[in-house]
């Protein structure tokens, strides 16, 4: 047995190269294999420094690097004009030994910032299955005299096998995870043409809005979108992004107030694999996900206060840690945002962060409600009555002169959502070619919706099914009821009030979210 083959029985070496193996069939995330590939190598040549190059356009980025210092050298970009033995690799295709300082190819500036200096450097090409060369691996002594480089003929050939192995396999797993993001974005573009509906209007402030709108896309500030429920905040977000110059990149949106605080956290910013109980594996957060795009994020006036200010820190320093993680990251997103809340008074209320608000504010944009903008509401209507017949396969039908009234005098306070389900109601119930007042549904016939009439409560009447109807409170006779029903009824008025956003609801009834959601489970409340 040669002595190549012996010091390749070594335990740590043996192991390091099985792991690099065994990832190559295991793992496709590019980061992690490119880790272990560089480690192993490292640990095969029994020295600490290494750096993993790519070409990118007319420069050699480095895409990783291990070793003391290895945080100065990680995304360190070279031209390729200047003279380096990173760029005489890749430009020869051929491995090169060279002696730091003393051969003209190095690159002395890259370590300016370096306290340990390279003495020796053993550098191979990555080499793609035609042939084509994409990069380049170092592997650096920092020893004294350059002696723990292990430059044995026969040890660098095995070493060259294992450089093109790793070699195409990292460049098959760069090539996976390009067709996952544009998987992922082609699948984002096809929703967004079957969901989002045009922004139509002619009014005024519809129009004053598309101006804003174009204006704001030009840049990358926050953009704060206010409006009630329903007037479209989430397309307009939407439009911003399409006419930016992120527009080829992901457009990913979160509703703040939809989940759990918890599972908001590890949404938003990911987590590192043993992070809690049940973390099997690393996970993405949105904000990575969206590296280069947009972070929509909906309903930001009901997130908890611990997390805003995990967002301002985004908004300041583009930085965000997974759960679990002990590193940041660096991310490249534009933050849109939007709110039915009336800030500046969660601000007094202690309940939303002043400087997060000043962040988020740079470019104010309100939605304003169709009561607003009447004019725009019979291009609305024919727009609906147009798609969801094409949808239903029927001839769109019309509106009377008077019902066409009734609808523009409407206050629609649920705004293009509420429309949007008159629309589909009227079309599902009414056969007739012309839409009268009598087709409309009730509550369009009245300012309000039309009370259920209930009698005066009896004992043992159950109490929330009554406040469900609407029956004055001062009629309730309380004293009939047990206390249990009494709470239960509380807490579902409370939720139907806030729509059943747990953390508003919450909030109102001045307890913690947690609390409230015990309560709830000990009633045997929850959404259907």
């Amino acid at each position: 047995m040669t002595d190549t083959l012996k010091k390749l029985r070594q335990e740590p070496k043996i192991r390091a190269v099985l792991d690099f193996y065994k990832a190559i069939f295991e793992e496709m995330n590019p980061e992690k294999l490119r880790s272990k590939f560089l480690h192993s190598l490292l640990v095969l040549q029994n020295v600490e420094r290494g750096s993993l190059w790519v070409k990118r356009a007319n420069q050699y980025i480095c895409v990783e690097a291990m070793g003391p210092e290895s945080e100065k050298i990680k995304g360190f970009s070279l031209s390729a004009d200047a003279s380096s033995i990173v760029g005489w690799v890749i430009e020869h295709g051929k491995m090169t030994v060279a002696e730091a300082g003393k051969d003209q190819r190095h690159f002395a500036a890259a370590e300016v910032d370096v306290h340990e200096k390279s003495t020796l450097i053993l550098c191979y090409p990555l080499i793609l299955k035609n042939g084509e060369v994409y990069g380049a691996v170092e592997i650096i002594d920092t020893s004294a005299q350059g002696s723990r480089l292990n430059l044995d003929e026969d040890y660098l050939k095995l070493l060259e096998a294992q450089v093109a192995i790793g070699g195409v396999a990292l460049s098959n797993s760069l090539a996976y995870n390009d067709q996952v993001q544009e998987n992922v974005r082609l699948k984002r573009v096809l929703q967004e043409l079957r969901e989002d509906a045009p922004i139509i209007g002619k009014s005024a402030v519809i129009e004053a809005i598309l101006k804003s709108v174009r204006d704001y896309a030009r840049t990358d500030f926050p953009v704060l979108i206010t409006g009630e429920s329903g007037t479209g905040k989430e397309l307009i977000a939407h439009e911003i992004h399409r006419l930016s110059r992120r527009r080829n990149k992901l457009f990913l949106a979160q509703n703040c107030s939809a989940i759990p605080e918890t599972l908001l956290e590890s949404e938003l910013f990911g987590y590192k694999k043993g992070a809690f109980t049940g973390a099997a594996h690393d996970k993405v957060g949105l904000f990575e996900a969206a590296n280069g795009g947009t972070v929509f994020l909906d309903e930001i006036g009901d997130m908890p206060l611990n997390l805003q200010a995990r967002i301002l820190r985004v908004l300041q320093n583009n930085e965000i840690k997974p759960l679990g993680g002990s590193t940041t990251k660096i991310v490249d997103v534009r933050i849109l945002s939007a709110t039915n809340r009336n800030l500046p008074e969660a601000i007094n209320a202690l309940q939303f962060r002043e400087d997060l608000f000043y962040r988020l504010n740079v470019l104010p944009l309100r939605m304003p409600p169709l009561r607003e903008r009447k004019e725009d509401i019979p291009l609305l209507l024919d727009y609906f009555l147009k798609r969801e017949s094409k949808r239903l396969d029927i001839r769109p039908p019309l509106f009377t002169e008077n019902s066409l009234q009734r609808l523009i005098d409407h206050p629609w306070h649920g705004n293009i959502r509420e429309m949007e389900n008159m629309v589909k109601y009227i079309l599902t119930t009414v056969n007739n070619v012309r839409i009268g007042e009598k087709d409309l549904p009730a509550q369009m016939l009245h300012d309000t919706a039309v009370p259920i009439p209930v009698a005066v409560p009896m004992p043992g009447a159950h109490l929330p099914a009554l406040l469900q109807h609407g029956l004055p409170a001062l009629h309730l006779a309380f004293a009939e009821f047990s206390w249990d029903e009494l709470e239960r009824a509380y807490v579902l008025a409370l939720l139907e009030k806030f729509k059943w956003n747990v953390t508003r609801t919450s909030q109102a009834a001045k307890v913690n979210r947690s609390t409230f959601d015990s309560r709830m489970k000990r009633l045997g409340i929850r959404k259907s």
